[in-house]
């Protein structure tokens, strides 16, 4: 409008060269200091470029070198522990190797996910890191991704029948060994709570539970096992309704420590006490799990060297083996995770006990 003050227009390299009196392309060689250019000339370049608070465009350079040095990560949630850490060892690769992070979250939602991976390809990435919402039951989308010769890496809730590099935890393992270690303290009716069935890492989990219920030889009821309990507040429903069974539940493994904070808050509820009537072992190790009262045991997923090796996927293997055939190989990696026993699971009448196994 009339009377408004205008907008200042960022300086650009035309505009030293034009108040300077030379070239764009030697304005441009004096500010990469190449030894084609005087140094009086540089010096006299400099100075310009500074009162004219001149702003290098590394969007622009990069694009002409062909490639954005730009990483995009979609995480369900950023204010979970699990992906917070994993985000953070993401960045530090991308640190160490002069690239920047753009993160999005898809709030769980398979639109706001497919929202995500049009903006990312919008901002010509170079790589797009992702786990996948709970609502994703198709990957269609990530086609888009590498029809626009995106690179792809999935980590921790990934499809694994779609072809890229893939870094999991090893889910149905580390199931195993936390349901052992509850039987190991003389636990013996253990009710599980799951994820969503099509998910794979939550089916490997599921696995990895009924593994461990076999190989001790013991018998679970069908209502003792229930999926899509990943939230504390149905999780709390749910452990209410089994605890007041005759036949009642003496421990709840879940696929998630928000599930396994409700199942404490339903043996408060109940009168049971825990880890004397009542063994808890979560999943994902949340830094909240160290605060509850007892604490909770979790399986750790080292979430912060998963952010770095999901990274490290793209910086090691695609980039150095750019030119070659091999960065056509989809990868999959795994990372080990790690039982963390703490009050809510260890007898004291009972650690190093391996009866009931």
């Amino acid at each position: 409008m009339p009377g408004e003050k205008e907008k200042k227009k960022r300086a650009t390299i035309r505009d030293i060269a034009d108040a300077v009196g030379i070239a764009p392309s030697s304005v441009s060689k004096a500010l990469n200091d190449l030894p084609t250019i005087s140094e009086n000339m540089k010096t006299l370049v400099r100075a310009k470029a500074r009162e004219l608070n001149y702003k290098h465009n590394s969007n622009a350079a990069n694009l002409r070198r062909g490639r954005s040095r730009t990483i995009g990560v979609i995480v369900p949630k950023i204010n979970v522990a699990f992906f917070a850490d994993i985000i953070a060892g993401i960045e530090q690769a991308c640190f160490e190797n002069d690239h920047r992070l753009i993160i999005c979250q898809s709030h769980e939602s398979f639109e706001r996910e497919m929202q995500a991976v049009e903006t990312l390809i919008q901002q010509n990435v170079d790589c797009v890191l992702i786990s996948l919402s709970q609502e994703t039951k198709t990957t269609d989308h990530l086609k888009e991704i590498t029809n626009h010769n995106i690179q792809l890496v999935q980590f921790d809730r990934v499809d694994h029948t779609f072809g890229s590099h893939i870094l999991v935890n090893d889910n149905r393992e580390a199931s195993f060994k936390a349901v052992q270690h509850l039987i190991s303290q003389g636990y013996k009716k253990i009710a599980f709570f799951g994820g969503p069935d099509y998910l794979p890492l939550y089916k490997e989990r599921k696995q990895g539970y009924l593994d461990a219920i076999g190989s001790a030889g013991l018998t679970i009821p069908y209502n003792f096992i229930v999926d899509n309990i990943l939230k504390r507040a149905p999780a709390e429903v749910a452990a209410t309704e089994l605890l007041r069974l005759k036949f009642a539940p003496d421990a709840f493994f879940t696929v998630s420590d928000y599930a396994a904070l409700g199942v404490l808050k339903a043996a408060e509820r109940c009168g049971k006490k825990v880890p004397g009537d009542i063994g808890i072992i979560g999943f994902s190790n949340e830094a909240f799990t160290e605060v509850t009262s007892p604490t909770l045991s979790s399986v750790s997923q080292q979430s912060r060297e998963m952010g770095r090796e999901t990274a490290y996927i793209y910086f090691n293997y695609v980039l150095n083996h750019h030119d070659d055939d091999k960065a056509a190989h989809s990868l999959k990696l795994v990372i080990e995770s790690a039982v963390i026993e703490r009050e809510s699971s260890v007898r004291k009448n009972k650690k190093g006990n391996k009866a009931g196994l």
